[in-house]
């Protein structure tokens, strides 16, 4: 198994399912030390500092997978991501380029990379979207990172359908509102985000907003055989959030 943006969040969630289930996982991601705390007591779990923005980097994650899985990858799961709020008229160029490649560019590039391993093994691939970017839905001041992932979820099915006869099968999970402190990293103040985490949790029909391991949950079932059917298809994880 792949899992990009492990560091944190939903990625470090996703990589410590896997690897409490014994699974080899090499887990993705920018910064040594917060890698090195999603590994830690996991003996199944590898760490790799790249950024998968890197031109060299989809090379480089393929070496890894010869050399630490075999040859073969069961599950990639695009998780990285990076998000900048802001109106168009506040858009700072910079931040638009970096959530296109990070969001939407490094993870066709990486799975393009990873085609032999994923058939060799009737791969899964896993897009991690966001609710958010579902449907008809308008995203001011956070519209860019939404179009991005509503391209990811664009992909999804596209890929389903292109990589389906070589075994391949292609999902993605759409999570809501999770508890994951993006907001801090992305600019906002810790009371401005609890504040934000407060008032989604009362609009979500479950009452709460989402923890990594509710989405965690959803990648490891989804990697089951006997989820073996499901390809093409988008799943909105967040509390019902979406349909209201």
């Amino acid at each position: 198994m792949i899992v990009t943006g492990g560091g944190s969040g939903i990625g470090r969630a996703v990589a410590r399912a896997f690897a409490d289930r014994g699974d080899r996982v090499l887990v993705v991601g920018r910064t040594p030390g917060p890698l090195a705390e999603t590994v830690h007591g996991h003996t199944t779990a590898h760490a790799l500092t790249m950024d998968i923005t890197d031109p060299s980097a989809p090379d480089a994650i393929a070496r890894e997978v010869q050399e630490r899985l075999g040859g073969v990858v069961d599950v990639l799961v695009n998780n990285a991501a990076t998000a900048a709020f802001g109106n168009l008229g506040e858009l700072d160029p910079a931040a638009l380029q970096a959530q296109v490649a990070t969001n939407l560019v490094a993870p066709v590039l990486l799975t393009r990379a990873l085609l032999g391993p994923l058939e060799s093994a009737s791969g899964l691939v896993v897009n991690i979207g966001s609710a958010g970017a579902l449907g008809r839905r308008a995203w001011p001041g956070n519209a860019v990172y939404g179009a991005t992932k509503a391209g990811l979820d664009l992909l999804t099915r596209s890929w389903a359908v292109e990589l389906g006869p070589r075994g391949i099968r292609v999902v993605g999970i759409a999570p809501g509102v999770i508890e994951t402190g993006t907001g801090t990293r992305s600019g906002m103040s810790q009371d401005a985000y609890d504040g934000f985490l407060e008032t989604m949790a009362r609009r979500v029909p479950l009452g709460r907003v989402g923890r990594p391991e509710d989405i965690a949950w959803w990648v490891v079932r989804l990697a089951d055989p006997g989820a073996s059917y499901a390809s093409g298809a988008v799943l909105a994880v967040d509390g019902g959030l979406s349909v209201t």
